[in-house]
């Protein structure tokens, strides 16, 4: 009689080695591949430097033209202790860290039209969330370098410098707004069906979110239904912190920096709802890209 041996049980679970060792696979090929492709646009930058050129051009343009047109404005117009370059300058930042990312999806759209991320997607890619995490730190750090532009040349025309504890404020400030809006910017991208149509929608958006905020000018100085408008605004909830940071080198986390028609909010508050829209834009579009991802 043949002896039936019953086979053994394979035990397909990953021990608690193998498991970190796999993770920890996924997270280097995750790095690598977001450095090629980051590397990539930064060879593109290299390539076509006008466009850094222009970004460190215009807001500086903007910093000397507004403050001629201000320069003779009576002592004390938008505060105390506070010339219009110091008013300016707070202004001048976010919004162009704004701008920027507000372009952020405008390679990835191009990347759309000329094929290449059909090529992106249908490569052996760990995640393509790389795609996403390589623009989001391409735009970062181009704002970063905008950012540095625009104090330095701010405290030239009288903005005087933040604190250093200031300084990594307004860093951790531009980061939230960039990420949100690019995340944005992002999500259009594989939404729209073109370029026409996302360059349509960032010329729409944009001066009009500038002039409904207090970047070039105070709350008081508005209309009533544009101080609600700009109180809604998330530039505005940007653009005052940073405005308290360049003429309080005190502050803390529980300063108030900012008034609005629905109360007062402190730094921790500001950096909370800053906090809060970038969450919400992230969750937003992730059904979108796991759509076009699929």
């Amino acid at each position: 009689m043949t002896q039936i041996i019953a086979p053994e049980k394979v035990n397909l679970t990953f021990a608690p080695n193998q498991s970190d060792n796999f993770k920890s696979g996924v997270m280097a090929e995750f790095s690598q591949e977001t450095l090629a492709m980051t590397k990539r646009l930064f060879i593109q930058l290299q390539r076509r430097p006008s466009t850094l050129i222009a970004g460190i051009i215009q807001p500086f343009m903007w910093l000397v033209l507004f403050g001629a047109l201000f320069y003779n404005a009576p002592k004390g117009l938008f505060g105390n202790e506070l010339n219009y370059a110091q008013f300016l300058a707070p202004g001048i930042i976010i919004f162009t860290a704004f701008s920027g990312a507000l372009n952020a999806g405008l390679p990835v759209m191009f990347d759309r039209e000329f094929g290449f991320l059909n090529r992106l997607l249908v490569a052996p890619l760990s995640t393509r969330y790389s795609i996403v995490a390589a623009s989001t730190i391409y735009i970062i750090a181009l704002t970063f370098i905008q950012t540095a532009v625009i104090v330095i040349a701010s405290a030239f025309l009288g903005a005087g410098w933040p604190s250093l504890a200031g300084l990594g404020a307004i860093a951790l400030i531009v980061f939230l707004i960039v990420l949100a809006v690019t995340a944005l910017s992002l999500g259009l991208a594989f939404a729209l069906p073109g370029h026409i149509e996302l360059i349509a929608v960032i010329f729409v958006t944009n001066l009009p979110l500038l002039f409904a905020s207090t970047a070039l000018a105070p709350l008081n100085f508005m209309a009533g239904w544009l101080q609600i408008i700009a109180s809604l605004n998330p530039l505005t909830y940007a653009i005052e912190p940073i405005r308290y940071l360049y003429l309080h080198s005190d502050w803390s986390i529980n300063s108030v920096v900012m008034e609005t028609p629905w109360g007062e909010f402190s730094f921790g508050n500001v950096l909370l709802i800053l906090l809060a829209f970038a969450a919400l834009i992230l969750l937003t579009i992730q059904p979108l890209l796991k759509k076009r991802f699929a």
